[in-house]
Formats: C-alpha cells, structure tokens, sequence
C-alpha cells in the first residue's frame, strides 16, 4: 500500500468515527478549552466590605501617598484578606480611582447634578457650589492635590487617573447639567465646558490656593463660605442667565 493510500484510508477511518460518536467531533475543542476554568457567578460581593476597603484605601495612600500603599497594607487596614481586596478592585489602579470617585461623591452625590423640575437652576447652583467648596478644601482633598502634585513628574498615569476619576468626572457632570439648563430655557450657555470651568474656579478662588500652600484660609466660617458661594452663583446666573424674548 502506497503512503497516498495509507492517507486516505486513515482520513476515511477517521470519517467514519466522527459519524458514529459525535463527541469525537469537538475533542479538539474540549481539549483547547479544558485549560480555561468554568466561569462562575460566585458569591455576591458584600458591600461593606467594598466600603471598608475604600476607606483603607483612602487613609493609606494619604498617609503614605501611592507607591507606599501596597494591596497587602489596604488589605490589612480594611480587615478583609488580599482576595477579598481584588474581588472588588482588580488592581491598585483601579482602587485608586475607585477611591478618589468615591471622595468626590462624598461631597458631591449624583442628585445634585440630577435636579427635579421643581428645583430652581439657582437652588441647584448653590448646592453644587456648597458641596464643591466643600470637596475641594476638605483636609483629605488638600492632602491628596499635595500628593498629585508632587508625583506629577514621575507618574503621570497616576496624575491621568486622578484627573479621570475626579476633577473631569464632576466637569462633565456639570457640563450636562448646564445643558440641560439650557434647553429648559433656563440659562444661555454656548459653551457649556467653558461655564462648567467658569463656575468651579470662582468657587474654588483664593481660599484654595492658600490652604494648598498652607496659610491660614481667607473665609474662617461657614457664613463667610455660604456668603462666597452665593455671590458666585448670583455672578454666574448675571453672565449665563437666559434673557427675555
């Protein structure tokens, strides 16, 4: 028997017990797939631990800044076991911008950028602009803008993740909302990312920049704050507001 009948007799043979066992036919698939484990639903993730680790995270890398906080130390502060820690955060990264959302919208929740139709675009203002002014001179904020500062050179992905999860992240909230003012025919705005801009840096003024470097703050008490916030709003609503037909 020649090598060429040899071959077609064995790829006939091979025909036939395909034909007669199907399971012959995805061998070669289960074998290739044999390596990847079953996916699984697993168990639910316990939201106290997602908040504890948080936490850690958050007083780890003020204290000791982002290279000297290790998944093992967070673990180890939030009382959760390094498999807990990436079952919710897939690595430190990830941890990190969870963390700095999570301090933004400790200040800033979601509903004030989602205002009911029965609340003034003023009222909205203030409590955006009270919850901002908030966020951006607490201790923590100061302490980490320090850390971001100071790493900016050396890591700059750090410094495109704080940016992403933080500062952009509540623009382009503000954006939307000033869009949406705008097509309720409540404020003029031709550029929306500009306004947005406009607002968060008059609110932040000098106070932050001294505390930044810091001096003593410029507004000592909540009136004085209140005071700054609301000329801010009235300032931005005399620039933006719609005027009459």
């Amino acid at each position: 028997m020649t090598f060429e009948k040899i071959g077609v007799y064995i790829t006939e043979l091979t025909g036939i017990v395909r034909a007669s066992n199907p399971s012959v036919q995805h061998f070669k698939m289960n074998i290739e797939t044999s390596t990847t484990p079953p996916s699984s639903a697993g168990r639910p993730k316990d939201p106290a631990k997602r908040e504890a680790i948080l936490d850690a995270a958050k007083r780890l890398f003020l204290q000791k800044g982002y290279d000297g906080s290790s998944m093992d130390a967070i673990a180890a502060e939030a009382g959760v076991s390094k498999l807990t820690v990436y079952s919710h955060f897939t690595d430190k990264e990830t941890l990190f911008a969870a963390a700095v959302k999570s301090k933004c919208e400790e200040q800033l929740p979601q509903p004030f950028f989602e205002p009911s139709r029965s609340t003034s675009i003023r009222s909205a203002l203030l409590n955006i602009g009270r919850g901002f002014h908030g966020l951006v001179n607490s201790s923590e904020s100061i302490e980490l803008h320090r850390v971001m500062v100071a790493q900016a050179n050396a890591n700059p992905k750090l410094s495109q993740l704080f940016m992403d999860a933080g500062p952009q992240r509540v623009m382009r909230e503000m954006e939307r909302l000033l869009m949406q003012a705008a097509q309720n025919g409540q404020l003029q705005v031709p550029d929306p990312a500009r306004a947005a801009g406009h607002f968060f840096c008059m609110i932040k003024g000098k106070n932050n920049f001294r505390l930044l470097l810091g001096c003593s703050p410029d507004l000592a008490d909540d009136a004085e704050i209140e005071a700054h916030v609301q000329d801010v709003v009235e300032v931005f609503l005399r620039a933006y507001r719609k005027e009459p037909d």
